[in-house]
């Protein structure tokens, strides 16, 4: 079942952390990597203004595999995640009727 989770990524203190994750995010691997828990197409990113964190709107199919990545156990971004990362916070969305 498909879902909409939210992903607010916070970077380590550092130059360039936010340029260096956000080039792997949008990189062949981070694409394929992604493309294996969410609809990547379908992804919003936001950027703060100092670029001290990114929230990503996602519509994922594989809750576990999405916990994974943003956890910074899959094997193919874990060296991003350990040299920009110092953490991510992970909701899952609901829609509210306004009417």
């Amino acid at each position: 079942m498909e879902k909409e989770m939210l992903a607010i990524v916070f970077f380590k203190q550092g130059e360039g952390l936010f340029e260096k994750f956000m080039g792997f995010m949008q990189s062949e691997d981070g694409i394929g990597e992604r493309k294996k828990f969410a609809h990547v197409e379908k992804t919003l990113p936001s950027v703060s203004p100092m670029k001290k964190y990114v929230m990503f709107k996602v519509h994922v199919y594989d809750e576990q595999g999405m916990i994974e990545f943003c956890a910074g156990r899959n094997p193919i971004a874990k060296s991003t995640w350990e040299e920009c990362i110092d953490h991510v916070q992970l909701y899952e969305l609901n829609t509210t009727n306004l009417g």
